[in-house]
């Protein structure tokens, strides 16, 4: 496994890191991760020299950190770095920040944790980190060993991120990082203004929660042609892990198949050569026209107060458009029921919690009328 030097301590980081927001689950059960095929994952994993380790308070529901402190519990504490980090959608008072601290610490079943995290950076994120004096807190818990590096993860705009970066000497930052976002969602600029800062950079979503490893026929067909022996994922994989201010590149890794594509993909990494990078311009192209909602399945918007399953209902529709299978998409679209578009009231309650700015209500509008279409032409 190739690794990345860790210049604030001279630490080997390894390339590929654990994102433990997508562990196999049992029942299909977000909040019922399957220890025993969960436990499989990582140790093979740090077998196969992965020693990052990403979680956070509220995946799974939050039993992500509670699982990652059992599972790494019989490995030597130094042998792996654990990142968490701090929701801001769960503090209403400074007491809650500290409980909510202390509590990752008792799940992580650590004395500290290594990479620490404010969750999830917004306009709206970062008043609420302000008002609570969040930074003040985890610096002071940085001073007293709890936590050994600070960073945060972003998801907003370049002008934001560049206010970020003048508040604190942060030790890393975390952006949504892939070939399609690199332009779509103003990654490369974000990542230019880490690297000007000399900030080294985390990389989540590399595969965009999967679509990029799920891509249309026609631009597998274009990727395949390039490089017939290279997995649709791991075009993405190499095209984050290349870049020089890149320290490791998450990937939330549910089953046996994509870890092990991963770690070949990363063992050693091959950097895109021109015809490649070539390729995956024009598969960016064909995409593009595709008419896919750009949803990673975070599920950050969820639960939704009128029941209706936002993520499940994207990955169906986008489904359709990558396939064109109409019968697929209706039979789909009818056992959803309750939980389907048609339950949306548009409250604006799951926009602002969008990393993607997907403006949500608008897009169960057009689920609603892409059904309507095909019903109509029975």
């Amino acid at each position: 496994m190739d690794t990345r030097v860790f210049a604030k301590t001279g630490e080997p980081i390894s390339l590929l890191g654990y994102g433990m927001m997508r562990l196999p689950t049992v029942e299909k059960d977000v909040a019922k991760i399957d220890y025993a095929a969960a436990q499989a994952l990582v140790d093979r994993a740090i077998e196969a020299g992965i020693n990052y380790f990403d979680t956070a308070y509220g995946y799974h529901e939050g039993n992500s950190e509670v699982f990652v402190g059992q599972a790494l519990s019989r490995y030597p504490r130094e042998s792996f770095h654990v990142a968490t980090k701090m929701p801001p959608w769960y503090i209403k008072s400074e007491e809650d920040v500290h409980t909510i601290f202390e509590t990752q610490l008792k799940r992580l079943q650590v004395d500290y944790v290594d990479f620490y995290l404010l969750h999830n950076v917004t306009v709206q994120h970062w008043e609420t980190f302000e008002k609570f004096h969040v930074l003040e807190f985890l610096k002071e818990k940085q001073k007293e060993g709890k936590l050994r590096h600070l960073g945060f993860s972003f998801h907003d705009r370049p002008e934001l991120l560049r206010k970020i970066v003048q508040k604190h000497s942060w030790d890393f930052a975390q952006i949504q990082l892939n070939y399609l976002d690199w332009e779509d969602q103003n990654a490369k600029e974000q990542y230019e203004i880490l690297a000007e800062h000399g900030i080294p950079v985390i990389i989540m979503e590399p595969v965009r929660g999967g679509a990029l490893a799920n891509l249309p026929e026609e631009c597998v067909k274009v990727l395949r042609e390039a490089n017939p022996n290279a997995s649709t994922a791991s075009w993405a994989i190499r095209f984050a892990a290349q870049l020089p201010g890149v320290l490791t590149v998450l990937s939330g890794m549910t089953t046996k198949e994509q870890l092990e594509d991963n770690i070949a993909t990363l063992s050693p990494l091959v950097p895109l050569s021109q015809q490649e990078q070539q390729a995956i311009d024009k598969a960016v192209e064909i995409f593009r026209r595709n008419g896919a909602i750009p949803c990673t399945a975070c599920r950050y918007c969820m639960d939704c107060p009128f029941g209706v399953d936002i993520p499940k209902v994207f990955a169906l529709y986008n489904h359709y458009q990558h396939s064109k299978n109409a019968i697929s998409f209706e039979g789909g679209y009818e056992m959803l029921a309750e939980t389907g578009p048609e339950s949306c009231t548009g409250c604006q309650t799951c926009v602002d919690k969008c990393p993607q700015n997907i403006a949500i209500p608008d897009m169960m509008q057009k689920v609603v009328q892409a059904y309507k279409e095909l019903a109509s032409e029975e």
